[in-house]
């Protein structure tokens, strides 16, 4: 399947778009200001050591100090050594025996700054590339725990012949599983290089200096997206293109060779109308070209996609009208999980097949779409309820989590109660609070539309309500107010 890569830029975000047979896939979205620090590398002073809090606070650049914990300050073994005695006894080495004041120390940033607590930091440090994970400072070989363990130790052992002899450690990531070796090789070679530039950057650099700044979307497009079917990666700044040249030249060369740079006038995204499906693809509901519709419903648990009909009639008869809507909606939603990058556990419910050949056809279609997702898929068969359950791996925030936020009127429930209920609401807490107060006066302050209705059809109800409290209940507008908010002020 082949694909095109757009890339567009501006100071503020990053916008990436992977494109096939002229229909947005993928979706990948990077704003400056939400970009944290976790897996920066940074040359840090050391300000100040705690020996009552075995911790130092490193200077690392930042408007605050950053905090090490004696747990998590790394030193080799000793000669004759093992690693896993090193790591025991590092923890019981006090802090103020292995750094002091004005020392100059190699960091990495574990956890970012959190209100008034600076970044939390290591001397362990791990570089992650697109398969693996590298440890230069140790000798271990390791595979993630995700991975069946059956598979393990052969992975192991491939990994450990093609890590060689020249020391550091490598973790192989739970999407490293059905890498080749040489897309391992490749990996091996980019991290190797990678901390070979930390390395002397340590050494160039004064402290409080980063040396190494975990990828970018523009550098990750070239490591983790970039594959053979690949056309074109075609970028609209050109400060960005050289600086992506550059990097894909020493790292990816292959790769680099497909970067271009875009001159058109028109907006990039504005080619295949990028922001169109975006909009589209924040909707509940997804229209197929045949008349019939997608409900796609985003839960805290799972995501469930309900099929249906909708305006399609083209068929003969009614079996076919509902197995080629079934058809179309299978290839719709394999295009949608990846566009809205839905992970966790999906329920799909096809319209119901009476055929047997139906059904099949629907779920070898369904697979066959699942198959392009360069996201692991897993997916049964129907059951006896007639619905497809599957899952697909999480590997960042959705699409909606990412450009929404949930409604502050209905707090993302996707209703709100009617102005009615809210008036019958009012009337009863008015009957509370009567029994246990006694103010010259009850004032609602509510909505537009409830104070409508207080004046309109319950007006009689009202004035039954103030006769029977003996108190007279006035009425205030609030256009600020959601329809679900009143307040009962006592005069």
């Amino acid at each position: 399947m082949q694909q095109d890569i757009l890339i567009n830029w501006s100071p503020q975000e990053t916008r990436v778009a992977i494109v096939e047979h002229g229909a947005v896939q993928e979706l990948h979205v990077e704003r400056t200001l939400e970009r944290g620090l976790v897996g920066n590398v940074y040359l840090g002073k050391v300000a100040r050591v705690l020996p009552g809090m075995q911790s130092a606070f490193i200077d690392i650049g930042l408007d605050k100090a950053a905090f090490l914990h004696v747990a998590d300050v790394w030193h080799p073994p000793a000669e004759g050594e093992s690693l896993s005695a090193s790591r025991a006894s590092q923890v019981i080495v006090p802090i103020e025996k292995q750094v002091f004041e004005g020392q100059s120390l190699m960091v990495q940033v574990i956890k970012d700054p959190i209100g008034t607590k600076g970044a939390r930091l290591s001397t362990q440090i791990s570089i992650a590339g697109r398969l693996l994970v590298f440890l230069p400072q140790d000798d271990h070989i390791g595979v993630s725990q995700k991975i069946p363990p059956a598979q393990r130790d052969d992975l192991r052992n491939r990994l450990q012949s093609l890590a060689g002899k020249e020391g550091g450690g490598f973790i192989l990531r739970t999407n490293g599983e059905d890498a080749t070796d040489t897309e391992l090789s490749d990996d091996i070679g980019y991290l190797r290089k990678a901390w070979a530039r930390i390395k002397d950057a340590s050494v160039r650099l004064p402290a409080q200096s980063l040396l190494h700044q975990d990828l970018n979307l523009l550098q990750r497009v070239l490591r983790d997206l970039v594959g053979e079917a690949t056309q074109t990666i075609r970028v609209d700044s050109r400060e960005q293109f050289e600086a992506l040249k550059a990097f894909g030249a020493e790292f990816m060369p292959m790769a680099a060779d497909k970067l271009h740079h875009y001159r058109g006038e028109r907006p990039i995204f504005d080619l295949y109308a990028i922001d169109e499906e975006v909009a589209k693809a924040l909707a509940r509901r997804v229209d197929l070209k045949s008349g019939g519709y997608l409900i796609v419903d985003q839960t805290e648990a799972l995501t469930t996609v309900d099929v249906n009909t909708g305006g399609f009639v083209g068929a003969r008869n009614f079996d076919d009208t509902i197995f080629k809507t079934n058809l179309e909606a299978a290839q719709a939603i394999a295009r949608q999980l990846r566009l809205r990058n839905l992970g966790g556990i999906i329920i799909v419910d096809f319209i119901d097949m009476a055929r047997d050949d139906h059904r099949e056809a629907v779920l070898a279609e369904f697979k066959k779409q699942l198959a392009r997702d360069r996201v692991k898929t897993t997916s049964a068969g129907f059951s006896q309820l007639g619905l497809v359950e599957m899952t697909r791996k999480r590997t960042r925030e959705s699409l909606a989590h990412m450009l929404c936020e949930s409604c502050p009127t209905c707090q993302g429930k996707g209703i709100v109660k009617t102005p009615r209920s809210v008036a019958y609401d009012i009337f009863r807490e008015i009957l509370r609070e009567a029994r246990q107060f006694n103010p010259r006066e009850f004032r609602v302050v509510a909505s537009p539309k409830v104070i409508e209705l207080f004046l309109d059809e319950e007006s009689q109800h009202l004035a039954g309500l103030s006769e029977f409290i003996g108190k007279p209940v006035s009425l205030q507008s609030e256009a600020a107010m959601g329809q679900e908010q009143y307040d009962i002020v006592l005069l």
